[in-house]
């Protein structure tokens, strides 16, 4: 049936019908940033920091010495010095003077709200550059200084597809890029190999971060033994279809799924042995104001800092 003549109802235009607005905003986004936020942190004091790592002599069966002998002198343990350019990361952002006073939802203040939501997203940008394949670079005329990051520090502990080639330290201003290779499938045999490699050159990695696909696909590894618990009684039963945890030969890897900063690779991290150095932390200053509106500007200057990238290693090239 159809309302009675002339009666009022919400398809016709009935004035003074409030809005029914909530008084939240809902955000749906990937604004995680796991990777500087498990590793560790330190002062920065020039737009270059270095740092020195150093190495043991391969052990021997054969130190075995006369009694009384006299000895000459073995070579010295020497330090390489390696370092990272710091990278200056910025947001601005404006709002009309009338915007910051309407009445609003969701929000008291507009400027707050966007100074707010360009951190997150200033952080990052950080965080993809930081764990991924990226060179240093050194500023120069109109190109900006770049930090090095992760993916382009590992050399000694990789597996890499046809084709693919290593790139690393040799010089200021930090790492270069390695070169992608033919991608393949990834196996639990990749990983195994990898994590043997950084065991046998002293690492101890707790943590493996990959693309949300290739979190599936290690989850779905035979190494995990059992895919359903216990069920007593009529309860019913669960069926894990993912890991956490991989634990293996030389320990336990936690699985971290990354929705942004990786796609091709799968990267075997020891947190103590990475940090981000900081030169000037998030700091927000207010811009001369160009007529009726108020603006900001959000900068941090910092770098990734690799102890020594042998505590590490990647699984590159994955389809």
């Amino acid at each position: 049936m159809t309302a009675p003549t002339n009666t009022i109802t919400g398809a016709t235009p009935n004035i003074g019908v409030r809005e029914d607005l909530e008084d939240t905003i809902y955000r749906v986004a990937p604004e995680e940033t796991p990777f500087i936020s498990n590793i560790g942190t330190k002062k920065a004091s020039a737009t270059y920091h270095e740092w020195q790592t150093e190495t043991l002599a391969s052990a021997v069966a054969t130190n075995a010495q006369l009694e009384g002998d006299d000895y000459t002198l073995g070579a010295g343990n020497l330090t390489t010095r390696v370092g990272n350019t710091l990278m200056i990361l910025a947001k601005a952002g404006g709002v009309s003077a009338t915007q910051e006073v309407v009445d609003k939802a969701g929000r008291d203040s507009e400027l707050a709200r966007q100074k707010v939501l360009k951190t997150i997203e200033m952080k990052r940008d950080l965080e993809t550059r930081a764990i991924g394949n990226y060179a240093a670079v050194a500023e120069s005329g109109a190109t900006t200084r770049k930090l090095g990051g992760m993916l382009a520090w590992i050399t000694s502990n990789d597996s890499r597809g046809s084709g693919g080639s290593d790139g690393g330290f040799s010089a200021s201003p930090g790492p270069a890029a390695a070169t992608n290779g033919t991608q393949r499938t990834f196996t639990e045999a990749l990983v195994k190999s990898v994590w043997a490699t950084i065991f046998t050159n002293g690492g101890k990695p707790t943590q493996a971060y990959m693309s949300g696909t290739h979190k599936q696909q290690f989850s779905a590894f035979t190494g995990i033994a059992d895919i359903r618990s216990e069920v007593s009684g009529k309860g019913m039963a669960t069926i894990y279809g993912a890991a956490d945890v991989y634990v293996g030969d030389f320990g336990a890897l936690t699985l971290i799924p990354h929705a942004y900063g990786l796609t091709r690779d799968c990267v075997l991290v020891d947190p103590k042995m990475a940090s981000i150095a900081t030169l000037r932390g998030v700091s927000s200053k207010a811009l001369a104001s160009s007529g009726d509106n108020e603006k900001f500007l959000l900068t941090m200057e910092k770098t990734l800092v690799v102890s020594n990238e042998k505590a590490h290693g990647v699984i590159a090239d994955l389809t």
